[in-house]
């Protein structure tokens, strides 16, 4: 009889823990399709809302650098906040990788002991501070120092180098600038990359490590010939972090880039992104309008340009890791 009922007990156990492990499974399951739901739904509403700018303009709309809501004369374009983006994001991932880079490396080969949980927690508590936070004090400090200690002074150098110089001559005297737009993106993703490449750094098996200084090998080299190969894609992944987030940066940016609708032609010239005009704008624009469905074509090219930096990323380490 014990027998009997310990064998019945272990089946009622096993019937339970297949139920419950049917229930989990179904819950994953659900989990995963209501994140392709909400993407998919995303993406619906953002083309459906710019269909009649689509048609209105068709495929000039990306060429186009006009931006005219004048009742009757309506003219928009999107190449002006497009270029903006994308060339803010790059010159921010070339200012924000180095130093996220040194900051790490420091943190995980160069600090003491007593020194890395405060200047860890320091690089993290940067980025709970909210954009906006970045904007005012890039309009009221980054701003006039980029002004008159760069433009002012390395820029007008520069700007009489052949070739190059066009890069750094500008007429625009205001401050704002997509390079002070690049700084303050710069600033806001640096803890995010930062934290990406140390907690990485921290899990290479340290007999690598140890067998690389045996060797006689420096820290540069430890880190360059062992830590940066073991470690490449999820740095890479920690860059493409960092770089979506500046793709879609708004309020910050939308404080010291200008928001003046013409291709930059310098880095110190004030233009726009697509995030700022959908910002400033679409308050102001009328349902149904014209004006609000050029915002939502805006809004889908910019989830466009997201995803073909991820395809793209995704695409360079399969390359890398196939390698």
């Amino acid at each position: 009889m014990r027998v009997s009922a310990t064998t019945s007990d272990t089946v009622s156990r096993r019937s339970a823990g297949a139920t419950g492990d049917l229930v989990f499974a179904w819950l994953c399951k659900g989990a995963g399709l209501l994140v392709l739901l909400l993407l998919g739904g995303i993406i619906i509403t953002l083309f459906l809302g710019g269909l009649p700018a689509f048609r209105e303009f068709g495929l000039g709309f990306l060429f186009s650098t006009e931006w005219n809501p004048v009742e009757g004369r309506e003219r928009y374009g999107a190449a002006v906040a497009v270029s903006g983006t994308i060339f803010s994001s790059l010159l921010a991932i070339a200012f924000a990788v180095p130093l996220a880079f040194g900051i790490a490396f420091y943190l995980t080969e160069l600090a003491p002991q007593w020194l890395r949980r405060p200047v860890g927690i320091a690089i993290e508590l940067l980025a709970a501070v909210p954009s906006i936070i970045f904007g005012m004090w890039g309009l009221f400090v980054l701003v006039p120092f980029v002004q008159q200690k760069i433009q002012f002074t390395i820029g007008m150098e520069l700007a009489t180098i052949p070739l190059i110089g066009v890069i750094f001559d500008s007429n625009n005297y205001a401050g704002t600038s997509i390079f002070a737009a690049a700084l303050v993106i710069a600033i806001m993703i640096i803890p995010f990359i930062a934290a990406t490449m140390r907690d990485v750094f921290e899990q290479v098996p340290a007999v690598y490590k140890e067998s690389a200084y045996g060797l006689g090998a420096t820290r540069w080299e430890v880190v360059r010939n062992v830590v940066l190969p073991y470690t490449r894609v999820s740095v890479v992944g920690g860059i493409m972090l960092g770089l979506g987030r500046a793709l879609g940066e708004t309020m910050a940016v939308t404080f010291v880039i200008g928001n003046a609708n013409r291709m930059a032609g310098s880095i110190f010239d004030a233009t726009t992104t697509i995030a700022s005009v959908v910002a400033m704008e679409f308050p102001e624009s009328l349902a149904g309008s014209l004006k609000q469905s050029s915002l939502f074509a805006l809004g889908f090219i910019l989830f466009v340009i997201s995803f073909i930096v991820l395809a793209v990323s995704r695409w360079l380490l399969h390359s890398r890791m196939k390698g």
